[in-house]
């Protein structure tokens, strides 16, 4: 009966251990997202096409803007100290333009900053579904800092860079 006992407390104590282990391999975790409006702020006069004389885009980290708006229904991603990004998109759409509610056959990619240090999946991409959703498995390259101080998770175009989505970051 003692073993028995005893052998239930190891297992619990093992299965407890092993969770708390893999909870620590968790380097940035990210849940929701936002899309990209392009253009954080205009100023000046109106001209007279509708256009601003001063705009200024919505830079983050030094990367530009997709030209579009874009929405994103759901994000979710976890990167590992290991390196290995796991991101699941939903709903990555045009949100303007005359191609409004499609996918524009892109191809996007993570770009995952620790403080100033960049470390992307692999550049070529993956093809967003018809109706926005990805996965991305993948490894970082280069790999992450040890500790990852004010995350910034970009979704980005395999076509230039430049960033559609942002993950919501998740302590």
């Amino acid at each position: 009966m003692k073993s028995t006992i005893f052998g239930a407390v190891l297992t619990v104590l093992a299965a407890v251990c092993a969770t708390q282990a893999l909870a620590g391999d968790i380097l940035a975790r990210f849940e929701g997202g936002i899309g990209v409006i392009p253009v954080s702020s205009a100023a000046g006069p109106v001209n007279d096409d509708g256009t601003f004389p001063n705009v200024n885009r919505n830079d983050v980290r030094g990367v530009p803007p997709a030209g579009q708006i874009w929405v994103i229904s759901r994000l979710s991603a976890d990167a590992k100290a290991d390196g290995r990004i796991v991101v699941r998109g939903e709903g990555l759409l045009l949100g303007g333009g005359n191609g409004i509610g499609t996918n524009a056959n892109a191809k996007v990619f993570a770009t995952l900053f620790c403080g100033v240090t960049e470390s992307s999946s692999n550049l070529a991409g993956v093809p967003l579904e018809a109706n926005g959703d990805f996965r991305i498995d993948d490894f970082l390259s280069p790999p992450p800092p040890a500790l990852c101080d004010t995350p910034v998770l970009l979704i980005r175009t395999a076509n230039g860079g430049r960033w559609f989505a942002a993950g919501i970051p998740r302590e």
